[in-house]
């Protein structure tokens, strides 16, 4: 099953694997970030706009699973599969560069996104499969996610592509790259040939049994209320630091997954001791004192530069400490019968439900929040804008701790989870 244990083996597993790693992130950093500055100064689009284009990504996460389970696992090898959305997708994103129109750039990427979010997926399992030591090894092949996330938004603000179609050209490009290098990843031969795949299992539906235990149900729903307010960040940031003038918007963004990279170091040192509950806690915390943070750099000028960098530089706690354990809470409650499904139901929440109605909901409070007449160059009151978000992530964090009570120790040391930075 593995093929070779050196990673300076150019014939590696782990070489081929962390190169597919930095090229499937650099792909996503490089339009996800600046987007919405594109929409709201080249297109036009107004805040529900913006925000159901970002929501696109959430209809794609909740259709992919379907497609994964019910076609991909039965008639696919990973590898070629991931070859083929891939070259799907450079299509795609070459078509979004062209197009202007609301209804036309929406239905591409919508398009787009259901070629790429199972890559994620795919991409993590067939690591998984194939890595001699998974514990030891995942999360060194997975690190080189977030250094592609940097790349590529280092390189788009390098071209000076924030404000224009060159981030999807440039995505493109790159997109067809790692279809072409996904032909050469271990062989990875469908997992359930022959068998029948109900919807319930596509959807990950097993996993609700686990929604018997109070502490699941009550974490189920705060990550869920969670996901509302994080994705404001997402859908605004670029549109806020183009309206205070920044430049090489995407390179300084990219300051988060720097931080990712190393608070993700540190994490198993802080989750022993502090258990899920305070360490999920202090992930939401960080959260809402990040749109604090945004909230104070509207308002304070002679602050603003330190207090957006220290909201950026938060992304660590914000997604290691919520993200990334929340998938390790999941695993360590399931067994192998419902693992895969647990996985699948959590992502479901995080990157379909979650973003859609996070990210429509921003949209919507940009457009409530849009100045008529600019007041000095800014086209939004980013006070108010923020503080939403803020107020949102407060209560559910006091939420969070009167109600999640921390689980008996139990089962087993969780392995690394499949996530994005």
């Amino acid at each position: 099953m593995n093929e070779g244990q050196n990673g300076s083996n150019p014939s590696s597993p782990k070489l081929k694997l962390s190169i597919f790693m930095f090229l499937q992130y650099f792909i996503w950093g490089t339009w996800y970030v600046s987007m919405g500055s594109y929409l709201a100064n080249h297109l036009y689009f107004g805040g529900k706009q913006i925000g159901a284009v970002y929501g696109a990504f959430a209809v794609g996460s909740m259709i992919s699973p379907f497609f994964v389970g019910l076609i991909a696992d039965r008639f696919f090898s990973s590898e070629k599969l991931l070859a083929i959305l891939n070259l799907a997708g450079s299509l795609a994103l070459f078509i979004l560069a062209r197009v202007r129109a609301f209804d036309a750039f929406y239905s591409v990427l919508i398009l787009y996104c259901i070629c790429f979010a199972p890559t994620l997926a795919l991409g993590n399992s067939l690591s998984l499969h194939h890595l001699s030591d998974s514990k030891r090894d995942f999360p060194r092949v997975k690190v080189f996610s977030a250094i592609g996330w940097i790349g590529g938004g280092v390189v788009l603000s390098l071209l000076q592509g924030e404000q224009s179609n060159l981030q999807f050209y440039l995505a493109s490009g790159v997109s067809a790259a790692l279809g072409f290098f996904s032909l050469f990843l271990p062989h990875t031969p469908p997992k359930k040939v022959g068998q029948n795949v109900s919807w319930g299992d596509a959807l990950g539906l097993d996993a609700l049994s686990l929604m018997k235990r109070p502490s699941f149900t009550i974490f189920i729903i705060c990550l869920f209320l969670i996901c509302i307010p994080l994705y404001f960040y997402f859908v605004m940031m670029s549109i806020y630091l183009t309206e205070l003038h920044w430049t090489a918007i995407a390179g300084k963004m990219a300051l988060a997954q720097v931080s990712d990279v190393i608070f993700l170091f540190f994490l198993p040192v802080i989750l022993k001791p502090l258990g899920y509950k305070k360490t999920i806690a202090l992930g939401i915390f960080a959260w809402t004192a990040r749109y604090f943070f945004l909230t104070e750099s509207a308002v304070l000028v002679r602050m603003q530069t330190a207090f957006v960098f220290v909201a950026i530089l938060l992304h660590g706690i914000c997604y290691d400490f919520l993200f990334i354990v929340a998938q390790l809470f999941v695993d360590n409650r399931s067994n192998e019968r419902n693992r895969g499904s647990a996985q699948g139901f959590i992502a479901f929440i995080l990157w379909g439900v979650g973003s859609f109605v996070g990210t429509m909901l921003a949209g919507t409070v940009l457009a409530q929040h849009t100045l008529h007449e600019h007041h000095g160059g800014m086209a939004h009151d980013w006070g108010a804008i923020w503080m939403t978000p803020a107020i949102g992530a407060l209560v559910v964090l006091i939420v969070f701790l009167f109600s999640f009570a921390e689980p008996a120790a139990k089962f087993r040391m969780a392995e690394a989870p499949a996530s994005a930075p």
